[in-house]
């Protein structure tokens, strides 16, 4: 099958006759069974997504009106519910669990004619930016099977460069769509926080969770978030900001303001090519007549510690329900309801995880909440204050999306703290809660893909798809 650039190409295609959708899942399926050494894919709905696509195809042939993402062959991370599917979040804890609903986000995929193919593998409750700490086995890159694809939403990451899928949901809470993104060399969005209900998005971080989209394109990447954004009854905290239909607003300004921060380029463990890939994009909104200046941000030091304080207490919570009472995992050998809740959260749960409640439930203790967790909330606001105060007189940011290029495999599970460090440049966009992409921005002298970010203030999506069409295209 041919790789169409965009679905409106695909949609195009099937309505001349020049391919049906049976052909094109069975294209895909065969794909993912081709690549099964990458371990994308958790579950394959082989005979659901052949069904749906006779279906959505005798809707075409018949002249039904199509929903606007007809034809879409889509995966879901392993952390959104879909009803009546398993849904694990990369855990042994929820082994044998079954959803009993779908998530928001999952439910418009399918109320617009989109195909779901399967659930994809991720880190274990999206703890990690490796893919490696899942209890089904670490994802591989598929431009190099000897390196990470990224966390934790890596396998959705893969899934879109390898030609597995279309496009994919992942989630973002300090990195989790943009740094895989960045690795697999892929478009990845992380919209402002609130802009995606997450009614059925399994919490990690319940204030920093955003569901996220990958593409190859950033015409698709709008398109999906003008359908899956919006208010939601479900969930009390999204937005009931209006939906634009951000495909449609990809012209670009002739003259943008935008920012680099000082501190990141100048950050010694940039990798060189990265650090060329972005100055190279610099000089080329200059010599295009766009003001580019350089900016500080005195704060960005602490951005990591307030992330990973901040992160691990709301895990430590969120993470509590795990306990072997309610759902999922209980430990055979358990004698009474104590030695239920130790061996169940012992056996269930993997080491990063562990070590995250651990954290978390370290830094909400009596002794230590006003020590650590106050003043984190406080260095949060600050930071965030300061970055919204740059996008007041800036248009965009533009910064590396990751320090290097994909990493080996197994180069960061003996020591965690050099996994953290891979989320320096993301977590910016999810501490303040604005919205931030990464596109594809060359290779590395290994032949790896390098990413470059941009953020926008909150809820400028159309303006920042805008701007990355124009900078990839360019």
């Amino acid at each position: 099958m041919v790789r169409y650039q965009s679905l409106s190409l695909f949609q195009e295609a099937l309505k001349q006759k020049n391919i049906d959708l049976t052909s094109a899942v069975n294209h895909y399926l065969n794909a993912i069974e081709a690549n099964k050494q990458l371990n994308v894919f958790l579950d394959v709905y082989a005979d659901e997504a052949l069904e749906r696509a006779k279906m959505l195809q005798q809707k075409l042939d018949k002249g039904d009106k199509l929903g606007r993402l007809f034809g879409l062959v889509i995966g879901i991370k392993d952390v959104l519910v879909y009803k009546n599917h398993s849904v694990r979040a990369g855990s042994k804890i929820l082994e044998g669990f079954e959803s009993q609903f779908t998530a928001t986000a999952v439910q418009r995929l399918l109320e617009e004619d989109a195909i779901i193919i399967g659930m994809q593998n991720c880190d274990e409750f999206a703890m990690g930016s490796t893919n490696e700490n899942s209890a089904y086995g670490a994802t591989l890159n598929a431009a190099d099977h000897n390196k990470v694809p990224g966390g934790s939403s890596g396998a959705s990451a893969v899934s879109v460069q390898a030609g597995l899928c279309m496009a994919a949901l992942g989630t973002d809470t300090g990195g989790s769509v943009r740094q895989p993104a960045a690795f697999c060399g892929v478009v990845g969005l992380k919209p402002t926080y609130s802009r995606v209900s997450r009614n059925g998005l399994i919490a990690y971080a319940s204030s920093f969770d955003c569901i996220g989209i990958f593409t190859n394109n950033i015409e698709d990447n709008a398109l999906i978030l003008s359908v899956i954004a919006g208010k939601d009854e479900f969930d009390s905290t999204v937005s009931s900001e209006e939906v634009p239909e951000y495909q449609k607003h990809l012209q670009p300004r002739e003259n943008y303001k935008v920012a680099y921060i000082k501190e990141t380029i100048e950050n010694e463990g940039l990798q060189r090519e990265i650090k060329e890939a972005l100055m190279h994009k610099i000089d080329l909104l200059k010599r295009n007549g766009h003001q580019v200046e350089e900016v500080t941000l005195p704060h960005l030091e602490y951005l990591l510690p307030t992330y990973y304080i901040l992160t691990t207490a709301e895990a430590s919570a969120n993470l509590s329900r795990f306990d072997g009472v309610r759902y999922g995992y209980r430990a055979p050998e358990a004698h009474n309801l104590e030695s239920m809740y130790k061996l169940t959260r012992t056996q269930g749960f993997g080491e990063e995880v562990k070590r995250r409640i651990m954290l978390g439930t370290f830094v909400l203790s009596a002794s230590y909440y006003d020590a650590y967790y106050t003043k984190a909330q406080k260095v949060r606001r600050i930071i965030r204050d300061e970055t919204r105060e740059v996008l007041n007189n800036y248009d965009f940011i533009i910064l590396p999306t990751t320090p290097t290029t994909a990493l080996p495999m197994n180069s960061q599970t003996e020591n965690p703290a050099e996994m953290y460090l891979a989320d320096v440049f993301t977590v910016q966009a999810n501490v303040t809660g604005i919205p931030a992409i990464s596109i594809p921005a060359g290779v590395d002298n290994e032949n790896m893909p390098i990413g470059i970010q941009l953020m926008a203030d909150v809820f400028k999506e159309d303006q920042l798809f805008a701007f990355a069409d124009y900078l990839m295209k360019a």
